[in-house]
């Protein structure tokens, strides 16, 4: 994992509030967007953002991270 990219990537997801819509700004898949922002949680050890079907929201640490 690049943590620079991973980074980014997570930056774009959460300022526009959605993996599909990073990908297709950033110009990739939108599986590789979401496991860049799993390995920076991984690496991390903590979720960054709240995930279900239709809604995608930063955790406490997430909005801590992002600043």
């Amino acid at each position: 994992m690049d943590r620079l990219d991973a980074m980014q990537m997570f930056i774009r997801v959460a300022e526009l509030g959605s993996f599909s819509a990073a990908a297709l700004q950033l110009g990739v898949a939108r599986s590789a967007v979401t496991r860049q922002v799993a390995a920076l949680e991984a690496h991390l050890g903590t979720k960054l953002m709240a995930r279900s079907t239709r809604r995608l929201s930063l955790t406490s640490a997430g909005t801590a991270y992002l600043e």
